[in-house]
C-alpha cells in the first residue's frame, strides 16, 4: 500500500505531537506513533496512556486505507534531513516492511502492526462544551503553568486550575509559596464547573495553541477533558481531588501601594541575588516615599549588596522580605512595562499586578514573604 506526503508537512505533525510520548513507557507500543489513512487524509497518534494527541496531515496520494505504527525516533530521524518534498511511503502491512523513496534517495524501516495500540479514552456520561479562543486559553495557561507545584505531596496542586463561573473563566496555579490568578472575562458559564489539568498536557497545549483569535473545542466531565482544533486534538485525564481555596488566601485589603517599572527591578533583583544566600535566596525589600531598596546578605560568606529604585509610593515605610528567585519568576511571567505591588505588612503576603491589565483579562499574583533577620 503506497502513499504520497510532503516531507516537511510530515516532519511538522510529528515534531507537534512528539511532546506527549515518554522516554520510558510500559508499553512498548507507546513508543510509536500510530498512523490511520482514510482516502486523502492521514491521522497521526501519540500516547503515554494518559495523555493522547492526534494531529492529520493532508495526503497527495493514497491506494487504501491502512492503519500501521512505526517507532517515533525511526520514522522523524528518518525525515529529519530531508528538505521538502514529496515523499512515497510502500507499507507491506502484511511483514510490515516500509519503504520510504524521495528524490534522490531511499530509505527502509520495519513497522508494526497497529492492533496493539491502545484506544484513546472517551468522555463517558455527561460532560460540559465550551468555545474558547485559543489566545484565551494559552494567556490563562501561560501565566498560571509556573506558580504549579512540582512535588507529589498535594497532587492537586501540581496542575493548572480551570473555575468556570457565571462571571468569568478563572485560571488558577499554586505551589503555597506563590499563586497566580488568571480571569479572563470574554468565557462565562451558566453552571459553575472546574477541573485540574495536569502539568504535562498543560505544557503540550503551552506549544501548540495559538495566539490568534482561532477558537477551540473544549469538552471535559470529572475524570477526562478534550481540547480540539483545527490542527490537532488532545485528550488527557484530569487530576482528581478538590483544589484548594485560592481565594481565601488572598488579601482582600492590601493598603500600602507601589508602582514599579518591571523590567528595572528584574535587573536588580538579578544583581542583588548573587550575593544572596543560596539556601534561602532571601531579598528585603524597603519602601519609603518614591524609593524601593533592594537588599540581600550571605552571612556565610560575608557577601552583601543593595540598589535603589525610583517608584511611585506614598503611604509609611515598610521592610518586607521575599524568595528572590520566586519573585523573579513572578516578574518575568508578566507583560506589562510596570507593576503595582500591594502590601500590608510584613508577616502578610504581597500582591503583585501589571499596572495596566489587558482589556477582558485581570491577573493577579501572590507571593507569601518570609522572615527578615533584622
Amino acid at each position: 500500500m503506497k502513499f504520497k506526503v510532503s516531507s516537511a508537512a510530515l516532519f511538522s505533525r510529528l515534531t507537534s505531537i512528539n511532546r506527549v510520548l515518554n522516554s520510558k513507557n510500559s508499553l512498548p507500543i507507546l513508543d510509536c506513533y500510530l498512523f490511520e489513512i482514510e482516502g486523502k487524509q492521514m491521522s497521526i497518534t501519540a500516547s503515554d496512556s494518559e495523555s493522547t494527541i492526534v494531529t492529520t496531515v493532508e495526503l497527495a496520494d493514497s491506494e487504501a486505507d491502512a492503519r500501521f505504527c512505526i517507532k517515533a525516533k525511526t520514522i522523524q530521524d528518518s525525515l529529519k534531513e530531508i528538505s521538502d518534498q514529496p515523499i512515497t511511503l510502500d507499507v507491506n502491512l502484511d511483514t510490515m516492511e516500509i519503504q520510504g523513496e524521495y528524490q534522490n534517495g531511499k530509505f527502509n524501516i520495519v513497522g508494526e502492526h497497529a492492533d496493539e495500540y491502545p484506544k484513546p479514552h472517551q468522555l463517558d456520561g455527561e460532560a460540559q462544551s465550551y468555545e474558547i479562543r485559543q489566545s484565551v486559553l494559552l494567556s490563562g495557561i501561560t501565566h498560571s503553568l509556573f506558580a504549579t507545584a512540582d512535588d507529589e505531596i498535594r497532587p492537586v496542586m501540581t496542575g493548572v486550575y480551570f473555575d468556570f463561573t457565571p462571571e468569568c473563566l478563572i485560571f488558577v496555579g499554586t505551589d503555597g509559596r506563590k499563586l497566580v490568578r488568571n480571569k479572563d472575562y470574554s468565557v462565562t458559564s451558566e453552571v459553575p464547573a472546574g477541573f485540574i489539568l495536569p502539568k504535562k498536557p498543560a505544557n503540550i497545549l503551552k506549544a501548540l495553541l495559538q495566539k490568534g483569535d482561532a477558537t477551540a473545542k473544549l469538552d471535559f466531565n470529572d475524570k477526562m477533558a478534550v481540547i480540539s482544533t483545527e490542527g490537532f486534538t488532545l485528550t488527557c485525564r484530569l487530576i482528581d481531588g478538590r483544589y484548594p481555596n485560592y481565594n481565601s488566601v488572598i488579601p482582600q485589603n492590601n493598603p500600602f501601594k507601589a508602582t514599579i517599572d518591571r523590567a528595572a527591578l528584574v535587573s536588580t533583583l538579578k544583581r542583588v541575588l548573587v550575593f544572596c544566600s543560596q539556601s534561602s535566596a532571601l531579598v528585603k525589600l524597603s519602601f519609603k516615599k518614591d524609593q524601593l531598596t533592594v537588599s540581600g546578605q550571605d552571612v556565610d560568606f560575608s557577601t552583601s549588596a543593595e540598589e535603589r529604585l525610583v517608584c511611585e509610593y506614598d503611604a509609611p515605610n515598610i521592610n518586607i522580605g521575599f524568595k528572590g528567585t520566586l519573585l523573579l519568576d513572578i516578574l518575568n511571567n508578566l507583560d506589562s512595562s510596570e507593576i503595582i505591588v500591594e502590601l500590608a505588612d510584613p508577616g502578610r503576603a504581597g500582591i503583585i499586578k501589571p499596572a495596566e491589565q489587558k482589556e477582558g483579562e485581570e491577573i493577579l499574583m501572590l507571593l507569601m514573604p518570609m522572615m527578615l533577620n533584622d
